[in-house]
């Protein structure tokens, strides 16, 4: 079960009005309200950080993929594959 505390805050009459129609539609109250849209603000808020990560490691993996790229192409590029192939086929 969530804790509760009790705050008090000042808000512009026009936020308070807003809440107070948000409540009536919702057969609600200012507490709830408030703590919905809090809660909505902080859920958008990990979102970004989230997004900001992902991001930073996107850059992070494009830059070593192309700091390695040349050793990558030059492993592909050998064939081991096709060269143990050619020699097992020959063997046989």
């Amino acid at each position: 079960m969530t804790t509760m505390r009790k705050i008090t805050i000042s808000a512009p009459a026009e936020l308070v009005d807003f809440v107070d129609q948000r409540a009536k539609i919702e057969q609600s109250n200012r507490s709830q309200i408030i703590s919905q849209i809090l809660s909505a603000f902080r859920e958008a808020e990990l979102e970004r950080l989230a997004a900001e990560g992902y991001q930073f490691y996107a850059e992070e993996a494009l830059d070593f993929a192309e700091a390695s790229a040349d050793a990558v192409n030059e492993v592909v590029n050998a064939n081991p594959v096709e060269e143990d192939w050619e020699h097992d086929r020959q063997a046989w």
